[in-house]
Formats: structure tokens, C-alpha cells, sequence
């Protein structure tokens, strides 16, 4: 009796596009297998590999939603090229309706951070060819995915709405000024949003006079009890349980933007878990947290600034800081030819102080004259000014 063989399955990464492609999440995956989250993102991961009726169920589903997905670029072939390139950004938002009816979206999650692009058919010959995107179109694809996502993140972070936009802005103002180095990362939406929670959790906000006073708390008291425990965590804390329950990252994505290794990143997850759960006993599943921080997030009305208005933003500090780089070595150099044009051709030697010599008397002042000496000098005054007459000498 020979043994079936197993039921082929597309790689990790394939598996998650399909998922995200079809806006379903790992919950609805599981449920319809019958395993759990934890294990469907570790056969995304590729960490695991499903085995036995698991495997075959999973197979069966997969290929399913492959076969929507082929029927549907059928039927827009002749966008296909558009299509490719929109998907070349990953976006960083995942797709409206993806959680259950009623409840928000999540704050960010990555639809397809990692995944490859879809792979659209080749059009036909008679299809016309569409132009590639231009520097600037590009970028605003990646903000149209990206910013409204990484908005509701920074507020997680940071629990204000003014600092949240401030530091997407910069965020994509840095990714606009490197873009060559951008586009070509792998992940140009995880470049974007590590730069976004490094400005947003920068020690120095803390001086700033206008981020002195704590902003006004969310209108709900559950909404505030979460973020206040939320903000008691230690910054790396909070960023990695916002990655990793929020964002939906697994743990070795997690590890690598937080530049911690996975079991450094894992104890954080779980100490941050750890302090939740001893203010806030219903957020023990990490269903409900996942869900609690999405609704927390998508209650407020975060709105971010328009691409373009980005782009001319991020172009004037560009050249702002240009010119004053340029003003400040304009100046260096003149003070440095000052300073070679006053200096002296020739080395004098110091004046060597002064020192005191033994053995010399003091000098005397001058004191009162004595009866004869006045008597003296009177007779000298008395004198004609061609001396007393010349005495002649005697030669006997």
C-alpha cells in the first residue's frame, strides 16, 4: 500500500499574498481550516509546514483563492501593467472590511510588506503599453497606502495627534529626498515606517514648549485606560507590541525593525503583554488586544497632509538646509583666510619674563644737601659759563 503524496503548497510568501489579496485575515484562515492564528502565521512565516487533512484543507483553500485571482486579472488584462506597477510599493494599510462587520480596520496592518508583487499575465500584443511610473507618482502611491496607517501607529505610540502626523511627514520627507535609495529597498514601507517611529519617539519632542502639556485622552474611558497603560511601557516595549499585536508582524519582521534580536523581541512582547493584562485582565487573548488597539487608533480623527504638499514641504527643508550648509562653509572659509592673512610669516620667540638678580644694593634716593654743599653749588652758579680761569702750572 503506497502513501498519497502530499498535497502541493505555494511558498510562504505566496500564501500571505493570496490571503491579503482576497482581505481576509489570519482569524478567518484558521477558522475555516480549523487550527489557530499562532499556527497560520507560522505557515506564513514558513517556520511550519501544515501536514496531513491540515495540509490538504489548506491546499484546497489556497488554491481556491489562486483561481479568483488569475480570473480576475483575465478580466483587466489590459490594465495589467498598471496594476504591476501600483503593486511594485507594498502598501502598509491592510484592506477596508478585513475584520469583522462593525469593527475597524487595523492601524496599519501590512497588506503585502514582503510579499512579492502580483504577477499579472503579459498583455497582449494589441493591448497599448502603458508608461512606467514617474519618481513622483511612485511615491505618491506609496504615501496613498502607507500614510493613513502609519498616522494611527505613531498615535499608538506617542498618544498625540499633532506629533502622529509631524512624524509620517518627516518620515516620507526623508523617503522622498533618497528615493532612488527607497525605491529599490525590499520593503520601502518598513524603511518608511522605521523612520516614522524613530522621529516619533525621539527623547528631544520632550523640550519642545508645545509638547510640554499632555494632549486631550481619547472620549472613551476604555479607549483611555488602553493608551494610558499603553504610554507606561518603555519605548522599545511599546514598539514592539504595536508591531507585533498591532501591525500584525511575525516576530523575526518584528526583530529586524526594532534591530533587536527574536528572543529580545519575544521578551518584550511578552512583558508588555505581562503589564497589560495586570491593568486590563480583558485583553489577555491577543485576538482581543489585536482588536482593542485597532479600535483605539481608528477612533480618532487622523487625517494626513496630501502627497504632493509632502513632496514641495520635504523639497524647501531640503533646500533650506542647503543653503544654510552652504552659508555656514561660505563663512568658515572667510574666517579661515582672515585668519591666514593677519597671522605672522615668522616665529617670535616669546619675551622671556623677567627675573630678579642677587647681590645688587638698592639704589639710594638722593637726600637734603648739607651747609657746604650749598655753599658750593652757589659759588658754581656765580661762575661764568666758560668755567673758572685756567690755573697755570708752576715749573719750578
Amino acid at each position: 500500500m503506497t502513501q498519497s503524496p502530499a498535497a502541493p503548497l505555494p511558498p510562504p510568501k505566496e500564501r500571505r499574498r493570496l490571503r491579503e489579496a482576497h482581505a481576509l485575515t489570519q482569524d478567518q484562515i484558521a477558522s475555516t481550516v480549523g487550527v489557530t492564528r499562532e499556527t497560520v502565521r507560522a505557515w506564513e512565516a514558513g517556520r511550519t509546514t501544515p501536514r496531513g487533512t491540515k495540509r490538504v484543507a489548506y491546499a484546497k483553500l489556497l488554491a481556491s483563492l489562486e483561481d479568483e485571482v488569475t480570473r480576475f486579472q483575465e478580466m483587466t488584462q489590459p490594465q495589467g501593467a498598471a496594476v504591476a506597477s501600483l503593486q511594485a510599493e507594498p502598501p502598509c494599510e491592510e484592506t477596508a472590511g478585513s475584520e469583522e462587520q462593525g469593527t475597524p480596520a487595523d492601524p496599519g496592518t501590512p497588506a503585502a510588506a514582503g510579499a512579492p508583487a502580483a504577477q499579472a499575465d503579459p498583455p497582449s500584443q494589441d493591448a497599448p503599453e502603458r508608461p512606467p511610473l514617474t519618481p513622483a507618482q511612485a511615491f505618491d502611491a506609496l504615501y496613498a497606502f502607507c500614510a493613513p496607517a502609519l498616522v494611527r501607529q505613531t498615535y499608538l505610540l506617542t498618544g498625540r495627534r499633532e506629533l502622529a502626523r509631524e512624524s509620517v511627514e518627516r518620515a516620507f520627507q526623508s523617503a522622498w529626498q533618497r528615493w532612488p535609495e527607497v525605491a529599490t529597498d525590499r520593503d520601502p514601507a518598513g524603511w518608511v515606517r522605521a523612520t516614522a517611529y524613530e522621529y516619533a519617539l525621539s527623547p528631544w519632542h520632550r523640550l519642545r514648549p508645545r509638547y510640554r502639556h499632555p494632549e486631550p485622552p481619547p472620549a472613551a474611558a476604555p479607549d483611555r485606560a488602553l493608551l494610558d497603560v499603553l504610554l507606561r511601557l518603555p519605548p522599545s516595549y511599546r514598539r514592539t507590541l504595536v508591531l507585533y499585536d498591532g501591525v500584525g508582524l511575525d516576530l523575526p519582521e518584528t526583530a529586524a525593525e526594532t534591530e533587536a534580536s527574536t528572543p529580545a523581541a519575544a521578551h518584550r512582547v511578552l512583558h508588555a503583554r505581562e503589564a497589560l493584562t495586570a491593568r486590563l485582565p480583558e485583553l489577555a487573548d491577543p485576538a482581543t488586544l489585536h482588536r482593542r488597539l485597532a479600535e483605539v487608533a481608528s477612533a480618532q480623527r487622523l487625517r494626513a497632509t496630501r502627497a504632493p504638499a509632502v513632496r514641495l514641504s520635504g523639497e524647501r527643508r531640503a533646500s533650506f538646509w542647503t543653503r544654510a550648509a552652504i552659508a555656514f562653509t561660505v563663512a568658515i572659509i572667510g574666517a579661515t583666510a582672515l585668519t591666514l592673512g593677519t597671522a605672522p610669516t615668522h616665529y617670535e620667540p616669546p619675551v622671556p619674563p623677567g627675573a630678579t638678580v642677587g647681590g645688587v644694593p638698592p639704589r639710594q634716593a638722593p637726600g637734603a644737601l648739607s651747609d657746604a654743599e650749598l655753599t658750593l653749588r652757589a659759588k658754581l652758579r656765580q661762575e661764568t659759563s666758560h668755567g673758572p680761569e685756567r690755573l697755570v702750572p708752576d715749573v719750578r
